[in-house]
């Protein structure tokens, strides 16, 4: 499986991006997914996480309110909508997929099996 993120640039304070993560070589509706950023001198955040029937989904504090993860498992794909983006949402954006498709482990890095290269998003002040 391989997932290929796309979406990011420069936006202002204030501003919305719409990321995108797109499964090849299979198909993404037995995973469960998640978004992960990797801010300036900072280590891997889980930031939102989505299990295969949308019944859980969960959102760090930092975005909670602001961002909201989907799936549309027929074009297996997952999106994160980022409204009222802040400076400190600036890093490289990663989308993650966990064979174990019922649970959503936003703070488990180490359960994701296949990751995206990632994606910039950079917040101006």
């Amino acid at each position: 499986l391989q997932l290929v993120e796309s979406g990011g640039g420069l936006v202002q304070t204030g501003g919305s991006l719409r990321l995108s993560c797109v499964a090849s070589g299979g198909t993404l509706d037995r995973y469960a997914l998640a978004w992960f950023r990797q801010g300036p001198g900072n280590e891997r955040e889980g930031i939102s996480c989505i299990n295969i029937g949308a019944t859980k989904i969960e959102y760090s504090d930092s975005v909670e309110g602001r961002f909201t993860i989907s799936r549309d498992n027929a074009k297996s794909t997952v999106y994160l909508q980022m409204n009222d983006l802040k400076p400190e949402d600036t890093g490289v954006y990663y989308c993650a997929a966990d064979q174990v498709g019922e649970r959503c482990a936003r703070r488990r890095i180490g359960v994701y099996d296949f990751w995206g290269q990632g994606t910039q998003v950079t917040v101006s002040s």
